[in-house]
């Protein structure tokens, strides 16, 4: 048995806040895949190299994230909830090419922002490694782009979720919440995929099942504010980053933590560096000068030399995997269901 299977890797910070999760290599093409009736798809051809699991990963929420899940045949599956309705989109990276299918009503507006999900609006030529781990962490990701799925309110939601509590709480809340109230993604996708619910459907989850999730008061009430006004959220995917995060933190209850978090997802934001968190600073200062106990403002000074594009040196600094060894044993998960 101890040779039939490759260990799973730890889940660190490194591999949480970097972005990355692991796809299988894909084999011939048509090889172990669900039937496409009725799907639409389309072939891109990306402009240079590029890894589906640095450019996609920032999009799970967890390992048991509904919305997204890898198959064995090398392919990646979302579930999303566009402007034109649910859809489901597959997509798998062959021969220096990206072959996608996408199911549902949404399935026409998924396709048509393929390449925008696949980073081609990112310029990775503007970026100039300043530190020997960055040129080094650079140089063996050559695939990383920066996603932009033009579409705010599947990262905020998750973004407010995770405001003050563990990563593993905030995945849990996401997964209980996405499978109850949403609906089953349209078309073959893999078993348990869920779109997350319409903001009507958020907004008349009952206090109690926020509370059996997880959820405080002050988090829920924060995505009902959003919820109430998700037209407007969704309109920050078409601004500059600037713009966007000031239109994300007129809702109360999101700060420039979350709205840094949404913005990086939805709009490909390549400058947009998160501050406020709990763990970055440090990650930051031990990575670039040795200083574990950086804070926000030594954070950003460090960072300067990558004005512009702070968000992907913080995400090649994460998957450099030079991160400083804990002090304490990590922060139980609570449980308010159980008060």
């Amino acid at each position: 048995m101890a040779g039939r299977f490759a260990p799973r890797p730890p889940v660190t910070r490194t591999t949480t806040r970097g972005g990355e999760v692991a796809v299988p290599v894909p084999g011939p093409r048509g090889a172990d895949r669900p039937a496409s009736s009725g799907a639409r798809e389309r072939r891109y051809v990306p402009p240079g190299p590029l890894d589906l699991g640095l450019v996609l990963g920032p999009l799970r929420r967890g390992p048991a994230d509904p919305t997204f899940r890898t198959t064995p045949d090398g392919s990646v599956w979302r579930a999303s909830l566009t402007p034109g309705g649910p859809g489901t989109l597959r997509v798998a990276a062959r021969d220096g090419a990206v072959d996608a299918e996408a199911w549902g009503p949404g399935a026409e507006w998924l396709l048509e922002r393929l390449p925008a999900l696949l980073g081609e609006a990112d310029d990775p030529d503007a970026f100039e490694p300043r530190h020997r781990l960055v040129v080094i962490t650079h140089r063996r990701r050559p695939g990383l782009r920066l996603t932009a799925t033009g579409l705010v309110m599947e990262s905020l939601i998750p973004s407010i979720l995770e405001q003050k509590v563990t990563t593993d709480e905030a995945y849990r809340a996401w997964r209980l919440l996405v499978r109850k109230y949403g609906e089953p993604a349209p078309g073959p996708a893999p078993e348990h995929m869920t779109v997350m619910p319409q903001p009507r459907g958020w907004a008349v989850i009952p206090s109690w099942e926020w509370h059996r999730a997880g959820v405080d008061d002050k988090r829920a009430a924060t995505i009902l504010r959003a919820v109430r006004v998700a037209r407007r959220m969704e309109e920050a995917a078409a601004m500059a980053p600037g713009e966007a995060q000031a239109r994300l933190e007129l809702i109360p209850g999101i700060g420039p933590w979350t709205s840094a978090e949404t913005i990086q997802r939805s709009n490909g934001a390549p400058d947009a560096v998160t501050v406020g968190d709990v763990h970055l600073p440090g990650i930051v200062g031990h990575a670039l000068a040795g200083d574990r106990d950086a804070d926000d403002a030594a954070m950003l000074e460090l960072l300067e030399p990558y004005a512009g594009q702070r968000h992907r040196a913080t995400r090649l600094i994460l998957l450099s995997g030079r991160t400083p060894a804990r002090r304490r044993p990590k922060m139980p998960r609570g449980d308010i269901a159980s008060l």
